[in-house]
């Protein structure tokens, strides 16, 4: 037998599901008439703006309310400009200015881009404060260290993007920023007190909320403090008591994607997982990025057996749809502000957020190395470094665990060298390639991941960019004079 019509519908009404490719699949149109919620857009869904627009369309034929969301940070995590890098720098470089009004600026020039293709939802601001150095999937996508810093810049954020008509959607809840792993591959725990968490990780909550963020998205974290063994995407006691209750939020509460390890090794697989995540209180769930119309029926069908076995109440459901679909009205009705997209601001920032210790005279034409770096999922492989941005200056890229220094030095001859890496603290290899090219060849040092309190010995100058954008790039270049 089919699922009842009407409870399947329902079920679909808490959903966020994805699809293949640059051209939305009939199957992902006519999910949208039988009721799903919406979609997210990734980088293969991206080819040009053009097409993003007419993507958009597509799916807004099968429903006009359909919500369309991407994430779209700025810094190291784009989805628009995965192809090149983006043109903004991320919250790293905005927190690191310490401009509030200049980050309400750069998110509403993001936001009046998306605004512009179609797209309704942005999974942002990032409003973690990154108190790791050694944490692996926030790091640059944070405003910095400093939870007062985090909470102005967050709440300001917010505004920017919801001035330009899209909503915005902080994460993630109740703070992602102390871990040391990624909860893409594992569930990561943040072992703390309340006390501490109420200081460190939860004003920026706080503040987008104050500002009126519309959505929340939850943390596959665990806090044993506040979840037990669970994460607190699966936890009554941070989606309604905490986030609810406590902090007043009255939007939209959407999962991190299901098909995240944290998630759905948790919960036996991302159909069990959408129903524990109802059940604490989430609203919309994010199915994840590889999504077809196979798995968004599977996980509709797990939350109406779970209507029928009692795992759910249906109230509960049709709070959830209700919540989802107060977003999509907001969004319809918000028209925002007139503003559009102005890439030049986030060059102009990111060249306010380069840090120099030492002297940048006398490179002259310097050899630039650049050191490989694995990319999280949340970043994708996105093109990063000075490469794009040199005038004639030859670069190589090496990987530091397998480059002998005094191979680069050969190669380098009397020119000094510009060594260019991301969390050079903890890339291995980096630190002892660094120390075995400085002790006896000229070599400035280019930091384009997170700046932790680390620093090289020996080098003539340390260059901090607060990100690998493209803006971050070209930043970097022209303080070192070798940009085109």
């Amino acid at each position: 037998m089919g699922l009842d019509p009407g409870l399947r519908r329902l079920a679909l009404g808490t959903l966020l599901a994805a699809y293949p490719g640059p051209v939305p699949p009939d199957w992902a149109v006519d999910l949208l008439a039988d009721g799903l919620a919406g979609h997210t857009l990734f980088g293969r869904n991206v080819h040009d703006p053009a097409q993003v627009a007419a993507s958009t369309a597509a799916l807004r034929a099968g429903r006009p309310d359909a919500l369309i969301a991407i994430d779209e940070e700025g810094g190291d995590v784009t989805r628009l400009a995965h192809a090149t890098g983006s043109p903004y720098p991320g919250n790293a470089a905005l927190g690191a200015i310490g401009d509030v009004a200049l980050t309400r600026r750069v998110y509403q020039s993001i936001g009046a881009e998306l605004a512009a293709l179609g797209i309704t939802v942005n999974l942002a601001p990032t409003v973690d404060v990154n108190t790791a150095d050694d944490n692996p999937v926030i790091g640059t996508r944070s405003f910095g260290a400093d939870p007062v810093r985090v909470a102005a810049h967050s709440a300001a954020a917010v505004a920017g993007l919801q001035a330009a008509g899209v909503a915005a959607c902080a994460k993630h809840f109740p703070g992602h920023g102390a871990t040391v792993t990624d909860s893409h591959h594992e569930l990561p725990t943040v072992d703390a007190p309340l006390s501490l968490l109420r200081q460190r990780d939860l004003p920026p909550f706080a503040a987008v909320v104050a500002a009126g963020a519309r959505a929340v998205m939850t943390a596959h974290i665990r806090v044993p403090a506040l979840t037990g063994a669970d994460p607190a995407t699966f936890s009554r006691a941070v989606l309604v008591d905490l986030l609810r209750a406590e902090y007043g939020f009255t939007g939209t509460v959407i999962t991190d994607a299901l098909e995240m390890k944290g998630a759905a090794v948790a919960a036996g697989g991302v159909g069990p997982a959408a129903v524990r995540a109802l059940s604490a209180g989430a609203d919309l769930l994010c199915i994840g990025a590889t999504v077809d119309a196979e798995l968004v029926e599977r996980v509709a069908a797990e939350i109406v057996d779970a209507l029928a076995d009692g795992r759910l109440a249906r109230a509960r459901v049709e709070e959830a749809a209700g919540r989802a679909a107060d977003l999509a009205a907001w969004t319809r009705a918000s028209g925002g502000s007139p503003a559009t997209g102005d890439t030049e601001l986030g060059y102009a920032a990111a060249r306010r957020a380069i840090r120099v210790d030492g002297l940048l005279t006398g490179l002259g034409q310097p050899l630039v190395v650049q050191l490989h770096t694995e990319s999280t999922i949340a970043e994708g492989r996105v093109p990063w470094g000075l490469g794009p941005h040199l005038d004639g200056v030859p670069e190589i890229r090496v990987i530091a665990t397998e480059t002998d220094p005094a191979t680069l030095r050969e190669l380098a001859g009397d020119r000094p060298i510009v060594l260019v890496g991301r969390h050079l603290h903890r890339l291995p290899g980096g630190p002892e390639l660094i120390a075995g090219l400085a002790a006896q060849h000229p070599v400035t040092v280019v930091e384009m991941g997170w700046p932790a309190q680390w620093r090289p010995t020996g080098v003539r100058a340390f260059v901090t960019t607060y990100g690998a954008s493209h803006a971050n790039g070209r930043a970097a270049a022209e303080a070192l004079g070798l940009a085109g």
